[in-house]
């Protein structure tokens, strides 16, 4: 089985009103090559009449996004010509790859009804020679993702991108990164192998399992050693977890708020970019 290295606590970063948690980076972990950022939004509860997400206008460029929306919903809008709303269970796979602006925001019918809202950011890199890619968005509703059903339904394994036994995901990656969001119930427990020569990317959203030997609870991001390729995962009560992999890029990450580049003075290009217009003009 592979060994655990570590196995560290999101720490507490809200915004405004927004209760959040960061996984990735912090002081003890700055990423875990390809997978960069780690925002975890919620669990809370908003009142009718609120002014939902804050995430207005803004760029990216060098690497992509994936949001995993468990509670309340996205208004997603960008300068390539994605635009939409998706409501939980859903998922937002955005590349931002050459740049392009994008809002994040909660629906009219969400900031005037309120509720529950939960969701979660992913950042991954993109290698160098993605980085300037044509962006791309791509918005999945709950019932548009393939779901694979373990241990006599006690385990659901809800495929994004890569594949599952024979059961691939609707996203393709440029990357060959494997993504999926995984529902226990208490006692359910699956096994799965991954070569040793890819990162594993392990977040309990929800819940607590044990993994390999360990035990992982909510809020909490575990890195993994390069060794096996056996993974065991056992929920000790009902859980949610977010499970990835991909080979490490082992090249230089430089980056500055929105941007993600191999170089500063790629950054100070994409700064340069923006202000341009190369990236959209925000209407």
């Amino acid at each position: 089985m592979r060994k655990i290295k570590k196995i560290y606590k999101a720490v507490s970063a809200p915004m405004g009103d927004l209760v959040t948690y960061r996984a990735l980076p912090t002081r003890e972990v700055e990423y875990i090559d390809p997978f960069l950022f780690l925002n975890h939004h919620g669990p809370q509860v908003y009142k009718p009449g609120n002014n939902g997400l804050p995430f207005g206008p803004h760029p990216h460029r060098g690497f992509e996004t994936l949001t995993f929306i468990l509670d309340g919903d996205i208004m997603h809008q960008d300068t390539g010509g994605g635009q939409d709303v998706i409501e939980a269970g859903g998922v937002q796979w955005m590349t931002a790859g050459s740049g392009l602006i994008h809002a994040e925001i909660s629906s009219e019918k969400f900031k005037k009804e309120g509720g529950p809202l939960e969701i979660l950011q992913l950042w991954f890199n993109l290698p160098a020679k993605h980085k300037m890619a044509k962006p791309n968005y791509i918005g999945l509703q709950k019932s548009e993702i393939p779901v694979v059903k373990e241990d006599n339904g006690k385990v659901n394994v809800n495929v994004i991108s890569g594949s599952w036994d024979d059961t691939k995901g609707p996203i393709p990656s440029l990357s060959d990164i494997y993504m999926a969001s995984i529902e226990l119930q208490a006692g359910g427990s699956f096994s799965t192998t991954i070569a040793s020569d890819r990162n594993i990317f392990f977040y309990v959203v929800r819940g607590a399992v044990n993994v390999n030997g360990e035990k992982a609870a909510k809020l909490q991001l575990v890195e993994f050693i390069n060794d096996g390729e056996e993974l065991k995962v056992e929920a000790l009560e009902d859980s949610y977890i977010l499970l990835g992999h991909a080979k490490p890029f082992n090249e230089p990450v430089v980056s500055h708020g929105p941007f993600v580049m191999n170089t500063e003075e790629e950054i100070h290009e994409a700064f340069r970019d923006y202000q341009a217009g190369k990236m959209g003009v925000w209407k």
